[in-house]
């Protein structure tokens, strides 16, 4: 029973169990979505958003959002019969808390139903299912494109300055982007009674295929990432040269956006408005940690912020973006701004240290001596975290910009543009991965944290065979011996006395353990009556009778 129970897979057979494959694709995309709508809705509700406009449509529009699409705002003004007016509005932007719960979620569905399958699977099997479940999410996203366009409607007297008779007298936009009454020229006080609709409508094609690379890219991480799902045995160097190191880098990251939640909840507390708080960070966690992550390695930035946008940025960022939008967006002129910018880099530089430490623990040294583990971690985390910090520079970017203008005056103005450096981000990476990971291996190395086995640790992901080619044994393959088996030291070969009888008898037939069974053989007799016909056959190593009480 060496390869024992591949579970409902078709590993060992070579046919794919379609009925499982679709059961646990639904499964996999039902779960996410659920929880990338719920976490949508909630957010937008906190945000009060659904004040404005009907909750449904706007949650499928972040929805889409957070996997990759696209939404295009566009709106115009009505006001005595003016249509000249019109909105112009543009936004970039990804929510990163909607999409990290759908992709936590995916993997963790996803992943189980490959280990599911056994210690065996091939890969035509691995790619049906990574292909069923980009089918069906491209599916599903394909409806909530089709769902999620509306109208938001503000009533212009919310805009109106105050004092003005009509106007609203200091009433803000729908989301806290504050009080833009002040900005609006005395002349447009006749316009209180104007209704600014501005609708949002999802770019179908561009978000299709936005959300194929979005889950496509979720399931190659998760993958990377998992260290005991089976892989193809063609993907067995997998094993031993990525999967220690991102696993190491996921884990830190997530932990950056547990601690940003957990800044978030602190900050809540002594707020006015803790729902806003809690609600920005249901969808926007991640985005602030991950960008906080770069920014402390020392990634610069690029970006400008006008108007009544630039408040949501933290502080000192709003204000340095404010005051100059020419010269890049580094920890040191942040740090100028507010000394205690300087955690950020500390916090960091920590973050890394343990991802190196733990990418050590993770990664067998087989036959190498303690400088060739060290070359061996630097070099694979380096590589990780090269990849890693220029994907995080790329899905934390913003740029959004609104303006609202009637009759040629410009009433209020605002946008935000903030773009990493992509390739210096990568360097960056590979830097900060090789110094954490030489010194996480040394760590772990004189703490005698290091696995010694051939394979990934903690037993193997389920691909090897055994064989010490990289990966360690399966759940149902047996370890090979240690060391041959001697008469002397094996207490079931050894003779043992029958009092009942007398003198010293043979033990039982007994498996080694690998093989047939096989028979000892039976010492000369000692003093006393011999063994009479048929004793010691099948007797339990007790001297007792099978049977006898």
């Amino acid at each position: 029973m060496a390869r024992y129970a591949h579970g409902s897979g078709g590993g060992s057979t070579g046919r794919i169990p379609w009925g499982d494959v679709v059961l646990a694709s639904v499964a996999s995309v039902s779960w996410a979505m659920a929880g990338m709508a719920g976490t949508a809705a909630l957010g937008l509700h906190l945000l009060g958003a659904d004040s404005a406009g009907a909750l449904g449509p706007m949650t499928a529009a972040v929805v889409v959002l957070g996997a990759g699409g696209s939404v295009s705002p566009s709106g115009n003004v009505e006001a005595f019969g003016l249509d000249d007016a019109e909105a112009h509005t543009a936004l970039a932007v990804t929510p990163l808390g909607v999409g990290l719960v759908g992709a936590l979620l995916l993997s963790l569905f996803f992943l189980r139903s490959l280990r599911g399958v056994g210690a065996v699977l091939s890969g035509a099997e691995l790619t049906v299912r990574a292909g069923m479940v980009a089918v069906m999410f491209v599916a599903v996203l394909g409806g909530l494109a089709w769902a999620g366009h509306d109208v938001v409607t503000i009533d212009g007297g919310a805009l109106g300055p105050a004092g003005v008779p009509g106007a609203g007298g200091g009433g803000g936009l729908p989301g806290g982007l504050g009080d833009l009454g002040g900005l609006l020229p005395e002349r447009l006080a006749d316009l209180a009674r104007a209704q600014a609709r501005v609708g949002f409508t999802v770019d179908s094609p561009t978000s299709l295929a936005g959300g194929a690379c979005w889950v496509l890219g979720v399931l190659v991480i998760a993958l990377l990432a998992s260290r005991r799902t089976p892989l193809p045995s063609g993907l067995a160097w997998v094993d031993r040269t990525v999967r220690p190191a991102a696993s190491a880098v996921v884990s830190v990251l997530l932990v950056a956006v547990v601690a940003g939640c957990a800044a978030a909840a602190y900050a809540a507390v002594g707020d006015a408005h803790p729902k806003r708080i809690a609600g920005a960070a249901l969808l926007g966690a991640p985005n602030g940690a991950w960008l906080g992550v770069p920014l402390g390695l020392f990634v610069p930035w690029d970006g400008r912020a006008t108007g009544e946008l630039a408040k949501v940025l933290p502080d000192p960022l709003d204000e340095l973006l404010r005051v100059s939008a020419d010269e890049p967006v580094t920890v040191g002129r942040l740090a100028g701004l507010d000394g205690r910018v300087w955690l950020l880099a500390v916090a960091a530089a920590v973050m890394m240290l343990y991802a190196g430490v733990l990418a050590a623990t993770r990664t067998p040294r087989g036959e190498l001596t303690g400088a060739g583990f060290v070359g061996r971690c630097a070099v694979r985390l380096g590589g990780v975290t090269a990849s890693a910090l220029a994907l995080l520079v790329w899905l934390t970017q913003v740029s959004a910009d609104a303006s609202l203008s009637v009759l040629g005056f410009d009433a209020f103005g605002a946008g935000i543009e903030l773009h990493g450096r992509t390739g210096t981000a990568a360097l960056l990476g590979a830097v900060w991965g090789a110094g954490a990971g030489a010194v996480g291996a040394a760590v772990a190395w004189w703490a005698g944290a290091v696995p010694s086995g051939a394979g990934p640790a903690g037993g193997g992901s389920g691909s090897g065979n055994g064989s010490g080619d990289g990966g360690g044994p399966g759940p149902y393959t047996p370890s090979r011996v240690y060391r041959p088996s001697h008469d002397e030291t094996n207490p079931y070969l050894r003779p043992y006395p029958d009092p009942a009888r007398g003198g010293i008898h043979s033990a039982p037939t007994v498996a080694g353990p690998i093989g047939p069974p096989v028979r000892p053989a039976v010492p000369p007799p000692g003093p006393g009556p011999g063994p009479g016909p048929g004793d010691g056959e099948g007797l339990p190593p007790s001297g007792r009778t099978p049977g006898a009480g």
